[in-house]
């Protein structure tokens, strides 16, 4: 069976309101079993016009596991900790 990713693009506008995200995503990821592979850190654009900010990526056991994880009680908790603090771009792909 496939992994499933979730990738994210943030631009954090409150930082210190997204460090409360930053403690019930980190509680969800345990939860779920996620493997953070990305969590910020150095970003460099090597073609386009793609502008990322704080890049993250997760693995998990499968594409359906991604997608519960999303739409987890526990994910629920960090996302509304997230309101006005941060802008989210996040997709779940399936890998290969």
């Amino acid at each position: 069976m496939p992994s499933g990713y979730i990738i994210a693009n943030v631009r954090v506008t409150n930082p210190e309101q997204y460090e409360e995200y930053r403690k019930w995503s980190t509680a969800a990821f345990k939860a779920h079993d996620a493997e953070p592979c990305v969590r910020g850190g150095q970003v460099e654009v090597l073609e386009g016009d793609w502008v990322p900010e704080r890049v993250v990526v997760l693995k998990f056991k499968s594409f359906e596991a991604a997608k519960a994880f999303y739409h987890s009680p526990e994910y629920g908790k960090a996302r509304a900790a997230r309101e006005g603090a941060a802008i989210m771009r996040l997709i779940a792909v399936e890998g290969v």
